[in-house]
């Protein structure tokens, strides 16, 4: 999946635009609420491997979402999902966004990050 594939969905399910909230580094996008700008159901960052803990130093996109905190044991099992990188491990799981997971995968986990953070 891109970027594009996933801020698309995002905007066509839950009518929310990518957020770019630092200068520093302007390929951070936030997504947030509609009806409630200040809360956050996901965000997309360029992270060299490295700093996920894989072998290569390339930068990929991640996807940061809530999950539920007892799926994320066995949803870190899965090829190219890891502990949440620069979120809180216990709710959070980063997704390679080009590794092995479908669309629909990334799309079910997606939603469920935006109704874990709507309550």
């Amino acid at each position: 999946m891109n970027r594009e594939t996933l801020f698309n969905y995002a905007k066509k399910h839950f009518h929310s635009e990518p957020n770019y909230l630092w200068e520093n580094l302007p390929n951070y996008a936030v997504l947030r609420h509609h009806q409630d700008g200040d809360k956050w159901y996901a965000i997309v960052m360029n992270v060299s491997g490295s700093k996920l803990g894989l072998k290569d130093d390339k930068e990929i996109d991640v996807l940061d979402i809530k999950a539920r905190p007892e799926h994320i044991g066995s949803l870190r099992k899965k090829e190219g999902i890891l502990p949440a990188y620069h979120m809180n491990k216990e709710h959070w799981i980063s997704i390679i966004l080009s590794g092995h997971l479908s669309d629909k995968e990334i799309f079910d986990l997606l939603n469920e990050s935006y109704h874990l953070t709507s309550k």
